[in-house]
């Protein structure tokens, strides 16, 4: 019979906080709940051995039982550490930034979104092992905003829905899409947009990361 009250979990840590004398609150983003947030009693303490198994970027299986008010940590192993986001200074900006980027699109009891978190862990992978993080970011960026619904809208005018025509446009970071030119005339507060730098937008939302790592846009358009 299934002991509800405990249950295992897949999970990134996303973040700690110190709570009372000796513990921590985890917050957690798993593969089958979504974010949760967790108490790993003791963890502070220089004896613990959970301690080095939950730090922020780490990809964890946690064995979580039913609190009273929190869920509780009560055995963790750890798959991947990414052991060179937490060595480089760059890289741990890196991570922190995708991590703060799915804590803004996220909440507590949204559920389960395998999608975004095999996006989390995937990123992490490539930004522990590739040199340049430019590409595994803003795939990461672009892939997030699908998986939540804000799927920027690139193909059609997002203000008349005409097609768009392979000349320089306007974008609308409000209206979540590219506006076409004859639009764009008439709309404040509009970002210009290179026909170039469209078709690689285009590219990163409807390839796969093998696809998009063949893409090489100059120095300019990555800005």
């Amino acid at each position: 019979m299934t002991d509800f009250r405990s249950f295992r979990a897949s999970a990134v840590v996303l973040r700690h906080a110190d709570w009372g004398e000796a513990d921590r609150i985890l917050t957690l983003y798993t593969r089958d709940q979504g974010i949760v947030r967790a108490l790993a009693k003791g963890a502070r303490k220089v004896t613990s051995r959970k301690a080095g198994h939950l730090q922020p970027f780490t990809h964890v299986t946690v064995q979580l039982a039913k609190g009273r008010d929190l869920l509780i940590i009560t055995q963790v192993e750890t798959i991947n550490a990414y052991l060179p986001l937490h060595d480089d200074l760059i890289k741990t900006g890196y991570a922190a930034y995708i991590i703060e980027l799915l804590l803004r699109f996220s909440y507590e009891d949204e559920g389960a979104n395998p999608a975004i978190f095999r996006l989390v862990t995937e990123t992490l992978d490539r930004l522990e092992k590739e040199t340049d993080a430019w590409l595994p970011v803003r795939y990461y960026e672009m892939r997030l905003l699908d998986a939540v619904g804000f799927r920027p809208q690139l193909f059609q005018c997002a203000n008349c829905s005409r097609e768009i025509l392979p000349e320089d446009q306007y974008f609308s970071f409000t209206a979540g899409g590219v506006i076409c030119p004859r639009c764009g005339e008439g709309i404040p507060n509009l970002a210009h947009i290179s026909l170039e730098m469209l078709k690689y937008l285009r590219h990163f939302q409807r390839s796969s990361y093998k696809e998009a790592s063949k893409a090489r846009p100059s120095l300019e358009v990555q800005k």
